[in-house]
């Protein structure tokens, strides 16, 4: 017996090929979804989530409300907030008061901001040191490609110090789109991530975290940060059928963090990476929220 269509005809062989590759993706989802909802109970955190607008486009869920209202129908419990405005402004006190009340009027205890500092400005350390005592951030978020600084400048090596007594998590942006995306004459380079390890070795104590990173770090260059010190990363750029079952063989499971890169990117996206990766409990529990509190500890 064989189906046959005029545009394109398929043996009986084939088709039960299909098939079972078709039940063979059913049940892999299926066990992401069951994993999911037996490890989800402490609720999702997501470490990689911006307000404000981005400087070219629009996006559906750049309205702190809706963004929040969508983050909690996903089951987010908390979310590490960056703002879309400390990659251009050049007033980062504005963008990061801006950035805590935000997270305050909108986020009702959810939102967590993580302010922007760039060590090339003048009196940048006074707001690092405004950013923890008087809005009382967790952590950091930098852009060097935006900010036109290598991760040899001693006012880097500087800044992840002071972080680090301060001890506030700090989260280092490779890149925040596809090239392809970009605009014309917003072409920004990824950061050069050469340089990073003789700065971590410099900084014991420090909590650091890849965002956006999956897209060009990956394999020994990835493996060698990992082991250079308490270094994480989330998966909102991570591609590939099995993505985070696959980068699981390169970096332990405690490194792995969820996060979604909204609204820039879908949610659903970074969500669907964990349903379609066959991970066990533990695994699922680490990265869903138990690895960013860690961190937070």
């Amino acid at each position: 017996m064989e189906y046959r269509n005029s545009a394109s005809p398929i043996e009986r062989r084939d088709f039960l090929k299909l098939a079972a590759v078709s039940a063979g993706l059913l049940t892999v989802g299926q066990m992401g979804n069951a994993a999911t909802s037996r490890a989800g109970s402490p609720g999702l955190i997501d470490v990689n989530v911006n307000l404000s607008r981005w400087p070219t486009r629009r996006l559906p869920l750049d309205d702190p409300e809706k963004l929040v209202a969508r983050l909690r129908s996903r089951g987010v419990t908390q979310a590490w907030a960056g703002s879309f405005d400390g990659l251009l402004h050049k007033d980062l006190t504005a963008v990061n008061a801006r950035l805590a009340e935000e997270c305050r009027r909108h986020g009702r205890g959810m939102l967590l901001p993580f302010g922007s500092i760039n060590p090339t400005q003048p009196d940048w350390d006074e707001e690092l040191s405004r950013c923890a005592e008087v809005h009382r951030m967790r952590g950091i978020r930098l852009h060097p490609n935006y900010h036109g600084y290598k991760l040899d400048d001693p006012a880097f090596a500087r800044l992840l110090k002071l972080a680090t007594e301060r001890k506030q998590i700090v989260q280092l942006a490779l890149v925040m789109e596809d090239e392809r995306m970009m605009h014309p004459l917003l072409r920004v380079e990824p950061v050069d991530t050469a340089l990073l390890v003789s700065v971590l070795k410099q900084t014991p104590g420090l909590r650091l975290v890849l965002v956006n990173s999956l897209h060009t770090l990956r394999g020994d260059a990835l493996r060698t940060l990992i082991a250079a010190g308490d270094v994480s990363v989330e998966i909102s750029m991570l591609e590939g059928v099995g993505g985070v079952a696959s980068l699981l063989e390169q970096v332990p499971a405690s490194r792995v963090i969820f996060g979604s890169h909204a609204p820039l990117f879908y949610f659903e996206s970074a969500e669907l990476k964990l349903k379609e990766s066959p991970l066990t409990i533990e695994q699922m529990r680490a990265i869903r929220s138990g690895n960013a509190k860690r961190l937070l500890a």
